[in-house]
């Protein structure tokens, strides 16, 4: 039996379809950051990195390295076990303070990271109750996605965003328990969830909600909180999910809610209650940077002004984004051959490194680039990558569109 054959071809099968993803290797400076080493056959090049999840910079932030040294020259690299063996640690123990905190809850509970928090939460969650139907949205990350198929519980899909058909479907589920799960930004399209008006249907037909901030904790509301804090509805969730590796520069996944909850779901998670813990070090450096960004809009305020610099350069260049209110900003390309090659003309020929977005991201025929400007990307930075995708858009004979706005 020719077993390797068949990886081969499940690798052939992606390369045929031109959806084989290639890895450059990188290497971050935090002193230089968004600029980063790329590591080729050929030596070391310069490059700027437009495609971070690292939204603010905090993964290179002073105070964050800092509590990470710190506390790892203390305690030591790793956890030393599981929470329920030894590594319930007390610099984990402080960081579910600080979460709690920051969405207003009463206990927050930490993961190793934001797929696991969603894919063990719901599902702990939706076993738990019983007969729960679980009412996801169609857009939902598939690390959602898998939660709500490991439950095991009835589901239905409503469609994106649209409260019309989640009433429908709250409506004909009748008094059985519910549990709505959706995010505050999908972070391919940059759109935003009415979450107010879905905390309304949920009151009105005696649903719980799960809301997945990932995109939007650190960058949203007064202390960073996410979208819900921004529109005055936090307390109306009843779980919020958010992640440690993005806006706050580090690693991990968490959930926050009341303690009866985050007591079940500790006592009951097979994702939290068999895998070691996160680091000490770690969750110090994750607890620095939401304690700074609760602080500090500083980082907030300046990533959104860049974020609207970059969109206005590229409606200027007539380049195809998708219109967002969010800092995500994606670049249609609608090939995925196409997508890729853009991709490596920006890396090899301007020193820009964006990933190729394609199937199964996003659907066929929608493949983009994903564009998520930082605080750090200076004026000449954004006037560079403005031409270096007019570059790259020309040469490949991809689409312009008609400027939405005319110059000043």
């Amino acid at each position: 039996m020719d077993y390797a054959r068949f990886f081969q071809d499940a690798v052939d099968t992606l390369k045929n379809e031109r959806r084989y993803r290639t890895f450059a290797e990188i290497e971050r400076d935090t002193a230089r950051f968004p600029h980063a080493i790329w590591h080729t056959p050929q030596g070391k090049r310069d490059i700027v990195i437009w495609c971070s999840n690292d939204y603010l910079g905090m993964g290179c932030h002073e105070a964050v390295v800092e509590a990470m040294c710190t506390t790892a020259r203390q305690t030591g690299a790793g956890a030393g076990g599981t929470r329920n063996i030894s590594g319930n640690s007390h610099a984990v123990v402080e960081l579910e303070a600080e979460l709690a905190d920051l969405h207003g809850k009463e206990a927050g509970l930490v993961f190793t990271s934001g797929y696991v928090s969603n894919q063990t939460g719901i599902a702990t969650l939706a076993r738990l109750i019983p007969d729960c139907l679980i009412l996801s949205d169609a857009l939902n990350h598939n690390s959602m996605i898998e939660g709500v198929r490991q439950a095991g519980r009835d589901k239905v899909v409503f469609r994106h965003n649209d409260l019309a058909h989640l009433e429908e479907l709250l409506r004909a589920a009748g008094e059985r328990p519910k549990l709505i799960v959706f995010e505050s930004i999908y972070s391919m399209d940059g759109d935003v969830a009415p979450i107010g008006a879905i905390c309304d249907l949920a009151e009105r037909y005696g649903a719980m909600t799960y809301l997945d901030e990932v995109h939007a904790v650190g960058m949203y509301g007064p202390r960073g909180a996410g979208v819900a804090e921004r529109d005055g509805v936090m307390h109306r969730i009843d779980v919020i999910e958010g992640t440690l590796g993005k806006a706050f520069g580090v690693v991990g996944g968490y959930i926050t809610g009341t303690r009866a909850v985050m007591d079940a779901v500790r006592s009951y998670a097979p994702g939290f209650i068999f895998t070691t813990a996160l680091p000490p070090a770690v969750a110090a450096a994750a607890a620095a940077s939401v304690r700074h960004l609760k602080a500090s809009p500083n980082e907030r305020t300046r990533q959104q002004a860049q974020v609207a610099k970059v969109k206005r350069a590229l409606d200027l260049a007539g380049l195809p984004q998708l219109v967002t209110d969010t800092h995500i900003v994606p670049i249609m390309v609608g090939d995925a051959e196409a997508c890729k090659a853009a991709s490596d003309m920006l890396l090899a020929e301007h020193g820009i490194y964006i990933q190729p977005i394609n199937y199964p991201t996003v659907p066929r025929g929608t493949e983009r680039l994903r564009i998520t400007p930082g605080p750090f990307h200076d004026d000449a930075l954004i006037a560079h990558l403005a031409h270096a995708l007019t570059d790259v858009w020309s040469r490949l004979g991809l689409g312009f569109v008609k400027r939405a706005q005319a110059a000043e």
